[in-house]
């Protein structure tokens, strides 16, 4: 069986991730790519996007929030994501008991002895008015039949899993500020949550691999577990296995593939890219040792905004007062320190909408 190296790996996953070459695709198209993008920070998908495509107007992807053709809900993880519309209601009964399961592990105790079923046909009775509603709104109104578990338990049970619900725009437009504000999924998209299958079979997990493969492969089963949160997927991988192309990595683990999704000569050259905070192309992996050292791993669970150098992080970024600041994670040559900096000034220039293009790239470290 070939062996991927980690370079071979890593050019793979640029090319997926669009970060290989910016693609020349339309913003509902590169969302759909991506299976979403992790969106808990409502402006970081902005910065993922213009990484990705080569000629992004943010205000185009601010237009599909209204338009309702893509969506920030709760899925993937138990986190916001921008889905496009088709997705989100296309995956969504499948994530449910995964849901379920991550608020119970954080609340437990405080929801012991509550029916979830009966708590969660509250919560859509509540929401069906199609007020817009805050997490704690929507525990206010329950408290009073369910008092012993705290709002916050309550909310988040409510919203982050028993009760699909959409977060409303001005909520992730660009530039914007705004509280979360939430109505029912089906409500908002105009359509119902696809059921679950009654037959034993799979086929939205069967979809999850395929699609997934096809922006993060080549994979372990690991790894798409990681990706999604769903443990229960060996019955979709048994089913599209005959579809697939099997490789391994050189600690001996099994990838799969979709035999002709792009995988490139691993001396491909790799341009600079700064990733938004809690990027997939870091987050989407159980082993993430093919884009960021083990010495570096927790910064992408952190919320740290990265900068990729010849494919792997290689530094973080912040804006202060209107200018990119780079700290290198280590020694940055002449040639990195300059596109570091020429990338740099093009992020600048779109988060000020070209009123600077300043970039300040700190000393490397010793």
């Amino acid at each position: 069986m070939t062996v991927l190296n980690t370079r071979a790996l890593n050019r793979a996953t640029l090319a997926r991730q669009l970060l290989l070459d910016r693609a020349d695709v339309p913003v509902l198209d590169a969302v759909a790519h991506l299976c979403g993008l992790q969106a808990q920070e409502p402006q970081e998908p902005f910065v993922g996007l213009w990484s990705r495509l080569r000629t992004f107007d943010p205000a185009v992807l601010s237009d599909l929030l209204i338009r309702r053709s893509v969506v920030r809900t709760h899925l993937m993880r138990r986190t916001v994501h921008l889905l496009a519309a088709d997705d989100a209601l296309a995956w969504r009964a499948r994530h449910d008991a995964m849901l379920r399961q991550r608020v119970l592990g954080t609340y437990r105790r405080e929801l012991a002895g509550i029916d979830l079923d009966e708590l969660a046909a509250a919560g859509r009775a509540v929401m069906a008015d199609d007020e817009p509603r805050s997490m704690t709104e929507l525990a206010r109104a329950l408290a009073e039949r369910w008092p012993s578990p705290g709002p916050r338990a309550l909310g988040e049970m409510l919203i982050a899993a028993l009760v699909p619900v959409a977060q409303l725009p001005p909520r992730g437009l660009w530039r914007t500020r705004a509280g979360v504000r939430n109505v029912l999924l089906s409500s908002w998209l105009g359509r119902e949550i696809d059921p679950p299958s009654q037959d034993g079979s799979d086929p939205v997990g069967e979809t999850l691999v395929r699609r997934y493969l096809a922006a993060f492969g080549p994979a372990a089963t690991a790894d798409v577990r990681a990706w999604c949160g769903l443990a229960g997927l060996p019955v979709a991988v048994a089913a599209v296995r005959e579809e697939l192309v099997t490789f391994r990595d050189e600690r001996g683990r099994e990838l799969l593939d979709l035999p002709d999704a792009p995988r490139p000569d691993p001396d491909t050259p790799a341009p600079v890219r700064f990733l938004p905070a809690f990027d997939n192309a870091l987050l989407g992996y159980h082993d993430r040792s093919r884009i960021v050292d083990d010495a570096h791993r927790g910064l992408s669970v952190a919320g740290a905004r990265v900068v990729l150098v010849d494919g792997r992080v290689a530094a973080t970024w912040s804006v202060e007062a209107g200018t990119v600041i780079v700290s290198p994670l280590r020694r940055f040559s002449r040639d990195d320190r300059a596109t570091v900096a020429e990338e740099g000034r093009a992020l600048a220039s779109f988060l000020s909408d070209n009123d600077s293009d300043r970039v300040q790239i700190a000393a490397s470290p010793q």
